[in-house]
């Protein structure tokens, strides 16, 4: 915020000394500070609204609905239609979606291939439950399994992320024949009164007793945590902590490991169940880890009998552009890996990817079962998906323009003080907003509202994560374009200008 803060002093400054001859030149930079950016064209023309009236809708979700929080704005908007990367609401406004529906529309909304084989197996068989063959689930197991690596090729098809992980724990507990599992602080692996032990983020922890069994550990986190330097990340954006390592040699993964030794030998059993990892906090705020930190973790876990779990549900399907799977990243090979949002585009659909031996050492113990798991419709659209994926080279997209877009939001937190950290991969980008870089205290939460509703209010939806819901989530559509990111761009930074002058006043 220092550069900002300096020209708009500057400005104020100049209007004083010189009132008369500078009076149009003020103006001029008055209106460049709050003419709404341009938005990008779109060739799509959204169907007229006609259904219920906004005020009922609010009426209904009072009544009817479940009362916690969860939509953003003060006055929620009511979506209509999507193209691609494109929303309208009922009143015939377009915004670009850089949220993607929490990092789940991966090829654009209501993608014209997606939407026609949907549509086509509608009119043919909509449901069966696995105790009927049918070809679509054994023609997207075939697709699916060939993008991952061998022995990862058993594949266990469910509704949603949450169920996904569920029965991921199921599996490493069958398999070890232990109890105890290990998740990071910050993680997000569900909502399900099982997976609600492995996620650490304080909203979603209760009172009541839930998820017995697991127990967290310090997230590596290199701008927030105690440690952390310049070369930590897998990012072509690092931190502006300074260290002393050479680019081969990070000081701060071998510190975050020597705290997993210490959970591993004080707040757990002698064997352990496993570990579950997000390659990408997604829900903590896009949070990476040191270089070399998950390979040196997985060693540690089973050295102790435990298996290692990657939960893509946000990170897979190409999104973080350099690999097809955000474990890949990490060089490492998982024992399960959990998946789901980008799997079907919106569908709900997820599934559950392991080896023949975890498999069968399930199936000894379990006689798993899910109704609506590997449905037909599901699975046309899950193997339209990885069509599309192909065929449109997203994942080459998302490491072109994703790198592009890191490169240029690391513009504002040179510009703002306020912007402490701006990180990612592909198209998972995180800003983290701090009350000033060298605290690095989050920003108060009602003025990060602001700044949402003002990107917002110029036609731009991002996400929100962090333990005090002040990093911005950036996780668009795979379809998205350069110009695109531009837009975007200009957005936030109209939205930090705004709010330096909120704060002048």
């Amino acid at each position: 915020m220092a550069l900002a803060w300096r020209r708009l002093r500057t400005s104020l400054r100049t209007l004083q000394m010189c009132p008369s001859s500078c009076a149009s030149w003020i103006s001029v930079s008055r209106l460049t500070l709050h003419t709404k950016p341009s938005m990008p064209s779109c060739d799509f023309s959204p169907e007229k609204y006609q259904s219920l009236p906004y005020s009922r809708a609010l009426e209904i979700h009072k009544q009817h609905l479940s009362p916690v929080e969860t939509a953003f704005f003060q006055k929620p908007l009511m979506l209509h239609q999507g193209h691609m990367e494109w929303l309208f609401d009922s009143e015939g406004n377009r915004y670009l979606d850089f949220f993607s529906g929490i990092v789940t529309v991966s090829v654009g909304h209501c993608h014209p291939k997606v939407t026609a084989v949907a549509q086509k197996q509608m009119d043919r068989l909509w449901h069966t439950s696995s105790v009927f063959f049918h070809p679509p689930m054994h023609e997207y197991a075939e697709k699916l399994s060939a993008l991952l690596p061998e022995p990862l090729k058993v594949i266990f098809l469910v509704n949603s992320g949450s169920e996904a992980n569920d029965l991921a724990m199921v599996m490493a507990r069958a398999y070890s024949n232990h109890t105890d599992i290990i998740s990071f602080r910050g993680a997000y692996h569900g909502c399900s009164p099982y997976t609600l032990g492995l996620t650490n983020v304080g909203l979603y922890k209760m009172d009541l007793p839930c998820g017995t069994g697991c127990q967290p550990t310090m997230c590596p986190d290199v701008f927030r945590g105690p440690w952390g330097g310049s070369y930590c990340r897998d990012s072509p954006v690092q931190t502006v902590r300074k260290c002393s390592c050479a680019p081969d040699c990070c000081q701060a993964k071998e510190q975050y490991i020597e705290q997993f030794k210490e959970t591993l030998n004080t707040s757990v059993a002698k064997s352990i169940a496993g570990f579950f990892a997000e390659p990408i906090q997604g829900v903590n705020g896009v949070v990476q880890y040191p270089k070399k930190f998950l390979k040196e973790a997985f060693a540690l876990v089973r050295e102790r009998g435990g298996v290692c779990i990657a939960d893509e549900v946000q990170t897979g399907f190409g999104r973080l552009g350099s690999h097809f799977w955000g474990f890949q990243t990490h060089d490492v090979l998982p024992d399960i890996v959990t998946m789901a949002k980008g799997i079907g585009n919106g569908f709900p659909m997820a599934a559950v990817v392991t080896t023949p031996e975890i498999a069968k050492s399930l199936a000894k113990c379990l006689h798993h079962f899910s109704t609506f798991g590997g449905s037909p419709l599901a699975c046309v659209v899950g193997s339209a998906v990885l069509e599309v994926i192909k065929e449109e080279d997203l994942q080459k997209n998302s490491q072109e323009v994703g790198t592009y877009m890191l490169l240029k939001f690391a513009e504002l937190r040179n510009e703002f003080d306020i912007v402490g950290d701006v990180r990612g991969k592909g198209l998972m980008i995180g800003i983290e907003m701090v009350q000033d870089k060298m605290s690095r205290h989050p920003l108060p939460k009602t003025e990060v509202n602001q700044i949402h509703e003002d990107c917002k209010d110029m036609g731009l939806l991002v996400g929100r994560g962090g333990s005090f819901s002040q990093t911005f989530r950036i996780t668009p559509p795979m379809c998205i374009t350069k110009p695109e990111v531009d837009f975007a761009f200009e957005v936030f930074r109209s939205a930090l200008i705004q709010h330096l002058e909120r704060r002048t006043k």
